[in-house]
């Protein structure tokens, strides 16, 4: 069903993409925005793992600096079938992990400090399975072309912007009788749109690596108890991370509430813990 929703909500970005470029920035406008937001973000896919390695200070570790955490992820990567990825020290006190790389002969996986010191061995297991579902999936490369397509659409509402207030308000078109009301309606929330659909694509990619994880694991409750332990924690430990990176980290780092839930990366806690456990005892788990 995730897979599936995944791929309704990339079409659907596909869609908004060729009616906003078609409707105010015209053929032209579309792939000019189109290619400029695939170089963008072919060189973040390229280069993304060393970015935001850096950015939080993680230090690649070796097999004698943690022997058991290099354990736990040979054994969950000859389970999935995958290299073994770089492993990654973040000295952070909030409990987080993340998946980078831009596919899984480059991956690493990156652990907090606090992490390591608050979970168990089964739930530290069930953490790095949910790592190495990302880097199983490509939802690196996933997100990528996501975050292009809407990136896109909000340069081409940009272009338009400007296109009405220097072009006489027909919009990135020139078909004469144009609806000049409409067309400031899909330039406001056209790339607000995008975005929400983007997010969207970020939660159904975090419940399939759940189940990935939980799978790689073998047992879903050792990764639900994680989620609730890191999930509790984030909350009372805070941990200096950027919005565009959030969506990254297997809890978000960053708190917020009301209408920001809309925007979030990252599904209902509730319900994340609720599917794993209807993996063990039915769906009566899912309230």
């Amino acid at each position: 069903m995730n897979t599936m929703k995944t791929f309704i909500l990339m079409a659907l970005l596909t869609v908004l993409l060729v009616f906003v470029g078609g409707l105010l920035g015209g053929r032209g406008g579309m792939m000019m925005a189109f290619l400029f937001a695939v170089v963008m973000n072919f060189g973040t896919y390229w280069f993304s793992d060393r970015i935001v390695l850096s950015m939080y200070k993680a230090q690649e570790i070796q097999p004698s600096d943690n022997k058991q955490l290099f354990q736990i992820t040979q054994e969950m990567c000859q389970r999935a079938g995958l290299p073994m990825p770089r492993l990654y020290l973040i000295p952070s006190d909030q409990p987080n992990a993340f998946a980078t790389g831009r596919d899984p002969q480059h991956a690493a996986v990156a652990v907090t400090e606090g992490m390591l010191r608050t979970l168990s061995t089964d739930e530290l297991r069930g953490v790095i399975g949910h790592e190495l579902a990302h880097v199983k999936h490509r939802d690196i490369l996933i997100g990528t072309v996501a975050a292009t397509i809407a990136g896109a659409i909000s340069m081409i509402a940009s272009m338009a912007q400007w296109a009405m207030i220097f072009g006489g308000g027909r919009g990135g078109d020139d078909r004469e009788g144009g609806n000049p009301i409409a067309a400031i309606a899909l330039i406001i929330f056209a790339p607000i749109a995008a975005l929400l659909v983007q997010m969207a694509i970020s939660r159904s990619r975090e419940f399939l690596a759940d189940e990935g994880g939980a799978q790689m694991a073998g047992n879903p409750l050792s990764l639900a108890n994680a989620l609730r332990k890191l999930d509790a924690a984030s909350k009372r430990i805070p941990m200096h991370a950027t919005p565009a990176t959030a969506h990254m980290f297997i809890v978000s780092p960053l708190t917020g509430g009301g209408i920001m839930k809309l925007f979030s990366t990252h599904p209902p806690m509730e319900e994340r813990i609720a599917r794993l456990e209807a993996l063990v005892y039915g769906s009566a788990a899912i309230r």
